[in-house]
């Protein structure tokens, strides 16, 4: 089930959930301005390879997901949901509003 958090609850959640996995849905191009550590990239942009791509991940795992903006990321969820994904957390306003730590290359 998809569920829009902001960020003090994404951050909450995460550090508490031995079963999560971070899942960046951004460009390659965006990627390399910054993410947040410990993630997963998959570009929704690429159509059928980010399905491919969806499809190897476990199931069973509790997806944080984010994009720049919300948008995509939101989208993800919707798609993960309708392939069998049991819990998926979408990061409300994206990237662009997060003030947690970030990696930088």
């Amino acid at each position: 089930m998809r569920q829009d958090i902001d960020q003090d609850e994404w951050l909450e959640q995460l550090e508490g959930d031995e079963n999560a996995v971070i899942l960046d849905v951004r460009t390659p191009g965006e990627v390399e301005e910054g993410y947040i550590a410990n993630m997963t990239a998959i570009d929704f942009l690429e159509g059928q390879t980010f399905l491919e791509e969806i499809s190897k991940l476990d199931k069973s795992k509790n997806y944080y997901i984010y994009c720049r903006s919300g948008n995509r990321s939101g989208q993800a969820c919707d798609i993960m949901e309708q392939l069998g994904f049991g819990t998926t957390y979408n990061l409300e306003g994206g990237f662009m509003n997060w003030t947690g730590d970030i990696v930088e290359d």
